[in-house]
């Protein structure tokens, strides 16, 4: 006869040991185990046991108010905390940075896929996830005071190259979630928004001897649920504890959402359009460089505007956006929601997620900033004299093919208002963001050059690109002032060669067309031929490449042209403004032997930009190519009259 594993949770909590290691799940606000939360808390109250606990958790799992693992703030009952986000119990985080207790921070994605370590019996994670920022041990190792000294993360060097080695630790307590457990502990998450780490945790727990303590909403009938439906099975867990509903809501500002859920799907037509300020601003810019038909994750804060947007310009049916915690497209959620997606097309766990991340397969990634320096360091993980932690952030930004920070220029008091088109600062904020030398290096931008990452900065009043010289102004919104309101704002003097004005539709309160933009229905309005002189001007001022099928989708419409001529052709083109990430130089230089190969007589460019120059220059040589690119529009033209007067002169003699 099999064990009815459902018991209280005080008698599950009863069998926590003094100096155990316990790891728990929870999301920000989502499917945290609060009863067993409340339950542990009330223990060591009551009798001071059970004392020098090391908690292992992967998100922050807390509401920043006490809730959460914010209960546990408790002098004694903590030893040491090993946890991606501290942000979600500042008691903790204050004891920490107070050297009462031992505290590493270290990246998300790294303690969700430790938890499948442990119950391999493995002795830790290799990965580069870390390298070039303080986790490095080189920078810090991920401690977070000066009490801790022991070093969890170690640099070595396999066949060349440099990774970062993070040692487990074996836990003995998993605090785990679901909706429904059958007497024998088969755990289901029908009502869950996420699954979270759950399986990992109870089997890393499970395999080092310990104990598995599952929370849920219902007992059912022994062998009642699916056998897919069975997200962690019986002999993985110890014990069952049902939860007061209040203690049991899918987050801390939502009993129960079905459409979170997944259990239906809703009409989203009806989102509210979001007001034209400054967030609206950033979430706009940074949609322009949303890639059609890939991947995107988006960060708390700013970047959350971007789904809002994308839903007001009918762009989020050529986009998967997904979260770190697990979700696949729909509408991602935001506020006590955030991690989760209404009508998602499915949630995975987030070790999986992680796999998938690490792995590069973000096509682009929009994440907040707290502050930023002039190597395009940027710090979202300890500032102000508060320890956050980076939560995925090092994850996500460092392996995205694409990253985008977003935040507005300073913070605290800051007050916009756009007219007539313009930007206004009515009231500039008292914190500035673009700092000497960021606090704490949560993303190193030297790390990205050297991987020739693409990375932008996208505020409300300016938009900067990080190059190999340090961060560049490459936009300026209309009715800025470069000096009074941007640079009197910075501790430090960015790069300035040509900015541009970013695009004024931004700032208009109507639809912008962007879906025009990404799909490139556009292109062909920027090529126009001139019979007469047999010319073929092609405008790609402020246009820009964003993967490589936008390179196909130029040399389509070039050849169309060139085509439509009837002959070969001369070529002017206007690359000012222009933008292209460094790894598809060369597919754009190839383009460019295949046009000169079969359509173009003649061909110049120009562009303001030295390094685009340089770059193109570059490419060009490596494919034998003359690279014929001038600063000047007038050079351009001087040298395709030059070599039209050449060729008439070598025809008539």
């Amino acid at each position: 006869m099999k064990k009815n594993k459902v018991i209280s949770a005080d008698e599950a909590i009863a069998l926590i040991r003094d100096g155990d290691v316990v790891t728990t799940t929870g999301f920000v606000q989502s499917c945290i185990p609060e009863a067993l939360h409340a339950a542990l808390e009330k223990r060591f109250v009551d009798s001071g046991a059970p004392r020098d606990l090391t908690l292992i958790m992967t998100a922050g799992a807390g509401d920043s108010k006490g809730l959460g693992t914010g209960r546990l703030h408790h002098d004694g009952l903590l030893r040491r905390v090993i946890a991606a986000n501290f942000g979600r119990m500042p008691k903790v985080a204050q004891a920490a940075q107070e050297n009462k207790i031992l505290g590493y921070n270290l990246p998300q994605g790294v303690i969700s896929q430790l938890y499948r370590a442990c119950a391999a019996g493995q002795p830790g994670l290799f990965t580069k996830v870390g390298l070039k920022t303080y986790v490095d041990p080189r920078h810090g190792g991920g401690r977070v005071n000066t009490v801790t000294q022991d070093d969890i993360v170690k640099l070595v060097e396999v066949d060349g190259e440099e990774w970062l080695f993070y040692t487990a630790t074996k836990i003995d307590v998993a605090f785990i979630r679901g909706t429904s457990a059958d007497p024998s502990g088969n755990l289901c998450m029908a009502k869950e928004a996420l699954t979270l780490d759950n399986l990992a945790q109870a089997m890393a727990a499970r395999n080092n001897g310990g104990i598995v303590i599952a929370q849920v909403e219902r007992i059912v009938e022994q062998g009642s649920i699916k056998p897919k439906d069975v997200r962690v099975p019986g002999m993985l867990i110890d014990c069952v504890v049902v939860a007061e509903p209040e203690q049991h809501r899918m987050n801390y500002g939502v009993m129960h959402d079905a459409a979170l859920a997944g259990e239906i799907r809703v009409p989203v037509t009806g989102i509210r359009r979001m007001a034209l300020s400054e967030r609206k601003i950033i979430a706009r810019r940074a949609s322009f460089e949303l890639p059609p038909n890939g991947v995107v994750n988006l960060g708390v804060g700013a970047p959350e505007g971007i789904s809002a947007v994308a839903a007001e310009e009918q762009v989020t049916p050529y986009i998967t956006l997904t979260t770190e915690a697990g979700a696949v497209g729909g509408v991602l959620a935001s506020g006590s929601s955030f991690g989760a997606a209404t009508n998602a097309d499915c949630i995975i766990d987030q070790n999986q997620m992680f796999d998938f991340y690490d792995g590069g397969g973000l096509d682009m990634t929009c994440l907040g900033m707290a502050e930023c320096d002039g190597d395009g360091n940027v710090n979202t993980s300890r500032f102000g004299g508060r320890l956050n932690g980076c939560g995925g952030f090092i994850n996500i930004s460092q392996n995205a093919r694409k990253v985008v920070f977003a935040g507005t220029f300073t913070s605290g008091g800051l007050v916009t208002k756009v007219e007539e088109g313009r930007l206004r600062i009515v009231q500039e904020g008292r914190s500035r963001k673009f700092v000497k030398q960021v606090e704490q290096n949560t993303f190193s931008g030297p790390f990205a050059k050297e991987r020739m990452q693409p990375v932008l900065y996208v505020t409300e009043r300016c938009v900067f690109h990080l190059t190999q010289a340090g961060l560049e102004l490459i936009e300026v919104a209309p009715g800025i002032d470069i000096g009074r309101d941007i640079l009197a704002h910075m501790d430090f003097m960015p790069v300035i060669e040509n900015p541009i004005l970013m695009d004024p539709r931004i700032f208009r309160d109507e639809p912008m067309e962007l879906l025009a933009d990404l799909l490139n229905l556009n292109l062909a309005e920027r090529v126009s031929y001139d019979k007469e002189r047999n010319l073929l001007f092609v405008n790609l001022e402020g246009w820009q490449v964003r993967a490589k099928g936008d390179i196909d989708a130029l040399r389509q419409v070039l050849e169309t042209a060139c085509l439509k001529a009837g002959q070969r052709v001369n070529s002017v083109v206007n690359h000012d403004g222009f933008r292209i990430p460094e790894s598809l130089y060369d597919d754009y230089a190839e383009m460019i032997e295949y046009l000169c190969a079969y359509h173009y007589l003649t061909t110049t460019r120009y562009a303001t930009s030295a390094f685009l120059r340089l770059k193109m220059q570059e490419a060009l040589s490596r494919r034998g190519l003359a690279p014929h690119i001038f600063e000047r529009k007038e050079e351009a033209h001087a040298f395709l009259e030059h070599e039209e007067r050449r060729a008439l002169t070598a025809s008539a003699a």
